[in-house]
């Protein structure tokens, strides 16, 4: 059992091995707590819950501890059985989805609560982690368009040292990890490092944003294909053939600073300049915006709007499946349409 208890100021009795207790401890102490330890039941003494307020027995066996409990219990001191951590030296990769708690997975809460170390992105869930992992170290490694304060080979390198320290380390992305968020990469350079690594899935933004804004990047007799491609760069004139072949939705992420030589490159290589298209800024924020325009007037729409990343661009006729499409397409060429 955890307690939801208010622990500034207060003296907090530790009892478990210093592996099992370290995310106990941490907790506490970034509660505000004055924390003691013993490791074993061997080294209790009634006198040791003196100005004592809370006990903790952090073991799979509390029994074991049950001189400890009954002393408690005869001082009117309360007491909270919680489970050990699990054992550190590990890296887990886990996927945040689209930004959004209530969206992370069942497994990727429960890495969270074991987690002695967190990496985190700004697409990621971050916000609410001191709950999501009481007492882990934070660590913010995120990065913005253009600007990368920790590089890539630098957040690897610390994830790998963390975990070789004895730490459950979590590197929390937005989206999946295998989703343009590198983690390839990651796991890669877990693996040669000789330190464990595993993966939990997130909801990737390339499907969560679209659907967010009510639109479906499959739809019968639309779409029966969508496509994923980054537009952190500009795409080659090849590939931009090979999409305009393909037929089906387009979906784009970090596209908006590669937005005109993407719409330019995507009509030269034959796709219809009235195709629909959808930007859809901050999927499940407040602030969240929908753009809708053509493949010819998108960055005329966007330039009005104001179009800012994050945003994921939704190319295809899906695009006439959200709620706000009511134009025809000359109009939207000619005013697009801004939706909340």
């Amino acid at each position: 059992m955890q307690l939801s208890l208010e622990v500034t100021g207060l003296t907090v009795l530790v009892a478990g091995t210093t592996t099992a207790a370290r995310r106990v401890v941490r907790r506490y102490g970034a509660g505000g707590a004055t924390v003691r330890r013993i490791a074993g039941p061997e080294q209790f003494h009634p006198r040791l819950l003196d100005t004592v307020s809370l006990a903790v027995v952090v073991d799979d066996l509390p029994g074991r501890w049950e001189p400890l409990l009954e002393a408690s219990r005869k001082r009117r001191i309360l007491v909270s059985v919680e489970e050990p951590a699990a054992p550190g030296g590990c890296v887990t990769l886990v996927g945040g989805g689209p930004g959004v708690e209530d969206l992370l997975t069942m497994r990727a809460r429960t890495a969270l609560r074991e987690a002695d170390v967190v990496l985190y992105d700004r697409l990621a869930p971050y916000r609410t982690l001191a709950e999501l992992a009481p007492g882990a170290e934070l660590i913010d490694v995120g990065k913005t368009p253009g600007h990368h304060p920790i590089p890539q080979p630098e957040i690897e390198a610390l994830m790998v040292r963390r975990a070789k320290e004895g730490y459950n380390v979590v590197r929390l992305k937005g989206g999946d990890p295998f989703v343009f968020g590198r983690g390839g990469e990651e796991i890669n350079s877990c693996i040669a490092a000789g330190v464990p690594v595993s993966t939990v899935p997130g909801i990737s933004s390339s499907i969560a944003v679209p659907a967010a804004a009510g639109i479906p990047v499959t739809y019968r007799g639309v779409a029966h294909a969508f496509t994923v491609v980054s537009g952190h760069q500009p795409l080659p004139p090849q590939e931009l053939e090979a999409l305009a072949a393909l037929g089906g939705t387009i979906v784009v992420l970090m596209g908006i600073g590669t937005l005109p030589q993407l719409t330019s490159g995507l009509c030269k290589a034959g796709l219809a300049s009235n195709v629909p298209v959808a930007i859809v800024e901050k999927g499940f924020s407040p602030e969240q915006r929908t753009t809708i325009s053509t493949l010819g007037g998108a960055v005329t729409a966007a330039g009005a709007a104001r179009c800012t990343s994050p945003a994921v661009v939704v190319i295809g006729e899906v695009v006439r499946r959200h709620q706000d499409f009511r134009a025809t397409l000359t109009d939207v060429l000619t005013h697009p349409m801004v939706a909340s």
